[in-house]
């Protein structure tokens, strides 16, 4: 790994510590203000908006700009909002309205740093497919240890200490994030296509993953996955008190549960695309994750919840491995930043219709049947994408995009037996 990596996987590791910590703050400090579920959905489907709005047109100027020096700027303004709510907590003076406007804003500067770090990283790893692999896998890894495993409970013990106190943690690690990025090294930039209009050009990026099955089908399950997960987010803390009997630092263990499998799902991902194939695994993860769901919605007691969210953690893991690599392999350099963010666009665009079909249902039927109708997605899904997805169609996007490396990564030697090429 080039000493970059080092540097870019510690920036997102304390990033992602600071993330964990908010996530788990979150619900909690809107608990404090409301009981009401669609209002709790408001603060969780604010802060996906941004990619609803802006995410082509991000991937654009992604593409324009330097990926480093739009990453350390986004990291260090977030740093600085995060002063707001937690002055507001300090005065006694936070509402629902201002948490769902805070939430808009981090999602916005997620959505430049995400970007510009997903095309980033092909461009420092040289597209080198097992390189990409096993950058993702320590990336997903310690995302997961740490917004997940370490930073849940974290946030509830430091809540106890003042709601102010977790949204402070969270600035701390953007701004160490921030500093740790603008060292990173310079990279040669991709060749920048023929002058258009921005508008065009994210025009041309959204063509270009809607045109080709395998991308769509990438995109697609993260799409669909993001409105059966974000119905389960909206209402898991309120399942977790009424139905589980688990207060708040049990709720955090119960964050640390999915984190766990998470981890193990990232660890495994290169082992699983290995023995079944990158499609194959692909499907299995999917139809693990809303297996796991069910398993969540009908669990009788706080273990089995905990370890149907381990099941669910480690399916998502493996995918958010195997997914973006293959994506960042195939894609081309200079198309990157814009096939990231509509990739990206689907899925967060998806979350709001999630969150809001979450504390409909509940606040309509029961806050078991938002994880019921998860589950039903989840599958449904598996079962559409698989074609889309499968084995014979990664293998020819590989070969694909094999011409396209570099001198000193050349083109990998091709199976016995070739495809006939079916990717549109």
């Amino acid at each position: 790994m080039p000493a970059g990596f080092g540097r870019l996987w510690t920036a997102q590791t304390v990033s992602s510590l600071g993330d964990g910590i908010t996530h788990a703050a979150l619900p909690l400090i809107a608990l404090t203000l409301t009981r009401d579920p669609m209002a709790l959905a408001v603060v969780t489907a604010a802060g996906t908006l941004p990619w609803l709005l802006f995410g082509v047109l991000g991937g654009a100027l992604v593409d324009r700009w330097d990926r480093r020096h739009t990453m350390w700027v986004a990291d260090a303004a977030r740093a600085a909002l995060l002063a707001i709510p937690a002055a507001a907590a300090v005065l006694d003076m936070l509402s629902i309205p201002l948490l769902a406007a805070v939430a808009f804003l981090l999602g916005l500067g997620g959505l430049f740093f995400d970007t510009a770090a997903t095309a980033h990283l092909p461009d420092l790893l040289h597209r080198d497919t097992a390189l990409l692999e096993r950058a993702n896998s320590r990336l997903r890894g310690a995302q997961t240890a740490m917004s997940g495993f370490a930073g849940p409970p974290a946030g509830s013990a430091l809540l106890a200490l003042g709601r102010s106190v977790p949204l402070l943690a969270d600035a701390v690690s953007f701004a160490l994030s921030a500093l740790l990025v603008r060292t990173l090294p310079a990279v040669p930039r991709p060749a920048a296509e023929t002058r258009e209009s921005l508008l065009r050009q994210a025009r041309a990026g959204a063509s270009y993953v809607f045109r080709d099955r395998l991308l769509l089908g990438l995109a697609l399950r993260p799409a669909v996955g993001n409105i059966a997960f974000l119905a389960v987010e909206t209402v898991l803390a309120l399942f977790a008190r009424e139905r589980l009997g688990i207060g708040t630092f049990g709720f955090g263990l119960l964050l640390t549960a999915e984190a766990t499998g998470g981890l193990l799902g990232a660890g495994i991902a290169s082992f699983l695309g290995r023995r079944l194939g990158t499609g194959t695994a692909l499907t299995c993860t999917a139809a693990a994750e809303g297996l796991a769901i069910l398993g969540l919605a009908a669990a009788p007691n706080p273990y089995l919840a905990g370890l149907a969210l381990a099941v669910c953690g480690a399916g998502m893991g493996a995918t958010m491995v195997l997914g973006p690599s293959l994506r960042q392999a195939i894609v081309p350099a200079h198309r990157m930043g814009r096939v990231a963010s509509t990739s990206r666009m689907l899925a967060m665009c998806a979350a709001p219709l999630g969150a809001f079909l979450g504390g409909w249902l509940a606040t309509a039927y029961d806050v078991r049947t938002p994880l019921y109708a998860a589950a039903g997605l989840l599958l449904t899904m598996t079962a559409i994408t698989a074609t889309m997805t499968s084995n014979r169609r990664v293998e020819v996007a590989l070969r694909a995009a094999a011409p396209v490396s570099s001198p000193d990564h050349p083109k990998p030697a091709e199976p016995a037996q070739k495809s006939a090429p079916d990717v549109l």
